[in-house]
């Protein structure tokens, strides 16, 4: 009764018209559903049904505007609100004076369809598998998917409305064939409907559009692996592009998380070349590049859901970043570029902070200050670095395991003896990988 009472300040407001628009209707309400509604007030002449993205709206049109605004002054004063099958329907005048075409665009057929995938799984149906079923009906020129409020959508272009007819009338409403999907992946729905475009625009070739037509069209960089083809495969299994470059979430942050602890985390599946930190969102973020897409893989798939420490501290959530090159601008604790030299990366000039020790290869200083990384007695205080970034390699709080203790790249009695059980040890290796040479270290108290 509060919702009647609301709507007639929302309808008279409105200036008149001899449309009318009609929301909240039942699915796939027919024409007929409309007449019968409207006949009490008078004359209607045109209807168009099934319209927005739920399907759940539609236009009539009065042959009389004095019809129209019966129609509306009934049921704004009335205790029964208008109705089709039992549901409540709103209705208020159209910001159209006629109905132009009585026909929705998804009745007009055209060379262009919409394609609705529904199904649990619907996102994982790769642009390959949709190629794969229109195909059989004809040259499929273009197509691209897309994320809607309907759901998983993909717009497939042939070269006339005839071919794009002959493959609506024949998917729409089957399932997509089980034998192009790997076992995991449930029934896929097909929801077909005629498109108002003529022309797709495909710009590049990706994950998320093909143009089959223009084989010289540029390729996505996101889209390439490393043997430079595209990283799509026929199972769908891959709903992100590989990269070479890693994107970090940290989450459940109860320890510091530095720069050096996340290079010593992934150098141990290959050379890290270049590492950005950054916060958004209240959380920590890194990017981390290696050379190729496959020691990204690997590095991923390993470390994907682990923790850092002991206890499920410094979780891990890694997904491919869209860059495959870092631009570093500074060396700091915050972003770091290994492929340039050490001594290069070390600012020459004198430090305000007056003269300042000198890195030696030994045991580092323990990075963390407070009462849970309080430094061993025999290690007092870390020296300061100089200028530039700090050449000396923090290591993680307590945590390292016990065959870090031989890497490869470490010189003898560089891990100090804090390093016990607690990080996490990566999965699958015995002792860590050759990676990529470890910066020096300060040995506390040193100086030359």
């Amino acid at each position: 009764m509060a919702s009647v009472s609301i709507q007639p300040q929302f309808r008279l407001t409105q200036t008149p018209s001899k449309v009318l628009h009609l929301r909240n209707l039942p699915w796939e309400c027919t024409e007929e559903e409309l007449i019968e509604l409207g006949k009490p007030f008078g004359k209607v002449v045109n209807t168009k049904c099934n319209v927005g993205a739920n399907r759940n709206q539609a236009f009539i049109e009065f042959a009389d505007l004095n019809q129209a605004i019966a129609m509306i002054s009934y049921y704004a004063s009335s205790s029964e609100p208008a109705q089709v099958r039992g549901k409540t329907v709103y209705l208020q005048y159209s910001n159209r004076q006629e109905i132009v075409n009585n026909k929705t665009t998804a009745d007009v057929a055209g060379n262009v369809l919409l394609v609705t995938i529904e199904g649990a799984d619907a996102r994982l149906v790769s642009i390959d598998v949709l190629h794969l079923v229109f195909s059989a009906f004809g040259f499929v020129h273009k197509i691209t998917t897309f994320e809607k409020t309907a759901g998983f959508q993909a717009l497939v272009q042939f070269s006339d409305a005839e071919t794009a007819s002959s493959a609506k009338n024949a998917l729409d409403g089957r399932n997509i064939p089980r034998y192009l999907f790997p076992e995991h992946i449930g029934p896929c729905t097909l929801r077909i409907n005629y498109s108002a475009h003529t022309d797709l625009s495909v710009k590049f070739q990706s994950h998320r559009s093909r143009d089959y037509t223009n084989p010289n069209l540029p390729v996505a960089p996101s889209a390439i692996d490393g043997g430079g083809l595209l990283s799509v495969g026929l199972d769908g299994k891959k709903l992100e592009p590989e990269s070479n470059v890693l994107l970090a979430s940290i989450e459940n942050m109860q320890y510091a998380v530095t720069l050096d602890v996340l290079h010593m985390v992934f150098a141990a599946f290959g050379p890290v070349q270049k590492i950005a930190m950054f916060d958004k969102n209240g959380g920590l973020h890194a990017l981390i590049q290696y050379p190729d897409v496959q020691t990204a893989i690997v590095a991923k798939e390993a470390l994907e859901g682990h923790c850092i420490y002991d206890g499920g501290f410094c979780k891990l959530h890694i997904t491919y970043s869209r860059h495959n090159d870092l631009s570093i601008k500074v060396n700091n604790d915050r972003s770091r570029d290994y492929t340039i030299p050490i001594t290069s990366m070390l600012n020459p000039g004198p430090s305000i902070l007056g003269q300042q020790p000198v890195p030696t290869v030994g045991p580092p200083a323990h990075p963390y200050s407070g009462t849970q990384f309080a430094s061993p007695p025999d290690h007092p205080v870390m020296p300061q670095p100089s200028a530039g970034w700090a050449a000396a390699v923090p290591v993680a709080p307590h945590s390292m395991p016990a065959q870090m203790n031989n890497h490869p790249y470490l010189p003898p009695g560089s891990v100090p003896p804090q390093m016990g059980p607690g990080m996490m040890q990566m999965p699958g290796h015995s002792g860590l990988p050759q990676g990529a040479a470890m910066p020096p270290s300060y040995r506390p108290g040193q100086t030359q």
